[in-house]
């Protein structure tokens, strides 16, 4: 049997061991399958209430990008990157990155 003492630093190196196991990667991998909120952003506009309101089906709303511009991809209400708009097959749209943001890029 092993006394208190030997208990004591088995419990030690097992809680030692622990911090490794994050270190090594393995404490990552719960984080993987989090779900961040991605949008594009084809550009923006600010109006008044009262235009806001007299918006019906067939209304055109003028933003402030022009064709052919970069959207913006944005992380969590953040911008990380900027992209051209693409077709995919089935008429779906995707959009090829040109350029990550720097400020969003740590520097370490």
């Amino acid at each position: 049997m092993m006394d208190e003492a030997e208990t004591a630093q088995a419990e030690t190196g097992a809680a030692a061991a622990a911090p490794k196991t994050a270190e090594s990667g393995q404490g990552i991998d719960a984080m993987l399958n989090v779900g961040l909120n991605v949008q594009i952003v084809l550009g923006q506009t600010r109006m008044p209430i009262a235009q806001l309101l007299k918006l019906s089906r067939g209304s055109i709303i003028e933003l402030d990008k022009s064709i052919g511009q970069p959207v913006e991809v944005m992380i969590n209400e953040r911008l990380v990157a900027r992209g051209d708009l693409v077709r995919l097959p089935d008429d779906r749209l995707g959009v090829s990155l040109i350029e990550i943001v720097k400020d969003y890029v740590s520097e370490e």
